[in-house]
């Protein structure tokens, strides 16, 4: 039995924070050789951050990447580890990861497959590294292999699958098994969306099973950039066996994961298979050799998680929040700022965003405790006076519900229910001499009175537009990050006031249409996430019909008469943003999905939505930055790009309306 133990760690890293890396990936090493790891993996570009975009290209950057690597390199005295970051050769930057074997660089490994689509924009700042392609790197007076690269580290071998290398239908890992690899190590940077865990989790069991070797998964943790969230998934799979797995969505800097594998279990295995056909070389140096000591260790038992919200009915939701609130934990602490500011109008929208504040608190404190809480916001003034997570959040949420005349008791009633709840501070505001005041210097200066019936609009946009500057000014007091409340599926169409609800230096709920939004608001309500309970108050929200509140109350205003319902508009929006499909496409689609509704109604509603869609990808351009969830994503900047002037689908909705006129026999 020739047994060793493997790890896999979690970073949150920030993009050129050199000194916050370095911090991080040292408090990973320290506790890997606390645990007796031998071989240690870290995240992809763990060094300089993943989410470096156009810096990437500064001279400036490698060699800093270079130096910190140096730096690292001590704390390695008696382990393998690999280090992610971007290495420039022949002219060309590279994405790779250095593996180092007690303090020594024996090489540089190039990821082959770029990710280049959705979110990711890699083929802007690297160049993939062709397959079976080595090279010498020259550096610092130095040189070191770089390129296709396999390890005999102490009689272990070791290959690399680098984040989408592992995605890909020819992934390297079949080449290394072929060649005999023993083990393969995948540093990541895969962001969160829903349902991705389930799929990371398939390729690692499944590549170990398939390929005959250990596997170890790393990724990233936490709102590295921005607009990025990593769940922090960790995993180390043997032979088709999950053998660990790590705590996803954690407030930690680090966290390693380990297990204990049976190399010579793993020879014996892929020896057994009848399919396996290695790969016989001769004359050729196939494995970069490196001499090394692993200490004995006695067999261990696997034990994973069972009870865990992972296993959850309700794993969307769970996922949902957990997500959202750690990324909002990130940009809080990121970007030095105090707390947080929301215009709190008693609608689902804004409400979903203070519990999700609230969660937050929430989650850290049951993740890390208090005092770790604490010290990674220690830069906001009298927060140590808070004790249990009700302080917390009165100290970081400040909620703010600004009324008009059209403003009713009963969105008021549920602001204050919310904010109370989560134990926020409430403020109200009465904007309605603001607005009166710009209404008669219009009014006076076109020389007519401004009416419902020919300027139903600009009434409307006035009131959301005067709540800006007053909940704008509050943030810049408290130095605080003003939370804009605006979902995907008000962003599709457009139904959002710019410089209005739209005001905001983060947009938490931009990538979330508002169907799901409704359903999530009535699973806190009820149930809410594992560990922590639901929110029984939510239910004065949940019994409302969402409603802008801008026309006077005898017009009984809701946002579904405005538009249509929303769970149509979303089908409607995946149908044609997403899937790209035709008008006429999609009314068939939705004749099929949404019979309770006339089909000339259906035709009317698809018209009406390509029409604004069009119509508003300007305001998409100025919406804040937005959380990425799945891969339905409307933001113009990473993924859904659109041009902001177009011919507006003419021909295509005319070729809709014709399918409405009947054929003549």
């Amino acid at each position: 039995m020739r047994l060793v133990r493997i790890g896999a760690a979690v970073l949150n890293t920030t993009p050129l924070d050199w000194a916050g890396n370095r911090q991080h990936i040292a408090e990973a090493i320290a506790s890997a050789r606390q645990s007796r790891v031998s071989i240690l993996c870290l995240p992809e570009l763990c060094i300089t951050g993943y989410g470096c975009e156009d810096a990437f290209h500064a001279p400036g950057v490698q060699q800093r990447a270079m130096d910190s690597l140096l730096s690292l390199l001590p704390l390695t005295s008696g382990m393998v580890v690999s280090f992610g970051l971007p290495v420039l050769h022949n002219g060309s930057l590279f994405n790779t990861a250095c593996l180092v074997v007690d303090g020594r660089i024996v090489g540089f490994v190039g990821k082959q497959n770029l990710a280049g689509e959705g979110i990711h924009y890699e083929p802007r700042w690297f160049k993939a590294w062709p397959e079976g392609v080595r090279s010498e790197l020259h550096w610092n007076g130095r040189e070191y292999p770089i390129g296709d690269l396999m390890f005999d580290v102490g009689d272990i071998r070791i290959g690399f699958e680098i984040c989408e290398d592992a995605w890909v239908a020819d992934r390297p890992g079949g080449t290394l098994a072929r060649r005999g690899v023993d083990l393969i190590l995948n540093p990541s940077a895969s962001h969160f969306a829903f349902g991705k865990h389930e799929v990371r989790k398939r390729f690692v069991t499944e590549g170990s099973r398939a390929f005959n070797v250990a596997y170890v998964y790393a990724n990233l943790v936490g709102n590295e950039a921005g607009r990025a969230i990593y769940d922090g998934d960790a995993m180390i799979a043997a032979s088709g066996q999950l053998l660990a797995t790590g705590p996803r969505f954690s407030y930690a800097d680090a966290h390693v994961t380990t297990a204990v594998v049976d190399i010579d279990s793993i020879r014996l295995s892929r020896s057994r298979t009848g399919s396996f056909r290695p790969t016989i070389l001769h004359d050729v140096q196939d494995f970069i050799e490196c001499g090394f000591d692993y200490p004995e260790l006695a067999p261990e038992r696997t034990v994973l998680p069972h009870e865990t919200w992972e296993r959850s009915e309700f794993i969307k939701e769970e996922e949902f929040t957990r997500a959202v609130a750690l990324a909002l934990f990130d940009y809080l602490r990121k970007s030095h700022s105090f707390g947080f500011v929301v215009s709190l109008s008693g609608g689902a929208d804004s409400s979903g965003i203070v519990v999700l504040v609230a969660k937050l608190v929430q989650f850290a404190m049951l993740d890390i405790g208090r005092e770790a809480f604490l010290k990674k916001l220690n830069f906001i003034p009298g927060l140590e006076q808070a004790v249990a997570a009700n302080d917390f959040v009165r100290q970081l949420l400040t909620c703010v519900y600004q009324s008009t005349r059209n403003s009713g008791p009963v969105t008021l009633h549920a602001a204050q229910t919310v904010a109370a709840a989560v134990g926020a501070e409430f403020l109200e505001f009465d904007v309605d001499a603001q607005v009166e005041g710009y209404i008669a210097m219009v009014s006076r200066a076109i020389g007519r009175p401004l009416d419902w019936k020919t300027d139903d609009i600009a009434l409307q946009n006035i009131q959301a537009r005067t709540r800006g500057p007053s909940v704008w000014m509050l943030a810049n007091l408290r130095r605080a990050l003003l939370l804009a409340t605006s979902n995907r599926s008000e962003a599709a169409v457009g139904y959002a006031t710019m410089d209005g609800d739209t005001c905001g230096s983060i947009s938490p709920l931009a990538g979330i249409d508002k169907a799901f939004l409704r359903r999530w608001l009535r699973w806190i309500e009820t149930h809410g996430p594992h560990g922590i309970g639901p929110t029984p108050e939510l239910s004065v929200v949940n019994e409302q019909q969402p409603t802008a509140e801008l026309r006077p109350a005898t017009a009984k205003q809701t946002d579904e008469d405005d538009l249509m319902p929303y769970d149509l508009l979303d089908a409607i929006e995946r149908a044609a943003i997403r899937d790209k499909r035709d008008p006429k496409d999609i009314l068939q689609l939705m004749t099929a999905d949404f019979p309770q509704y006339d089909r000339s109604q259906l035709a009317t509603w698809i018209e009406t939505f390509f029409r604004l869609w069009c119509r508003n990808q300007w305001k998409r351009e100025r919406f804040a930055p937005s959380f990425h969830l799945d891969d339905e994503s409307l933001d113009p900047k990473t993924w859904c790009r659109f041009p902001i002037l177009s011919g507006g689908y003419k021909a295509e909705l005319a070729d809709l309306r014709a399918e409405l006129v009947p054929r003549v026999e």
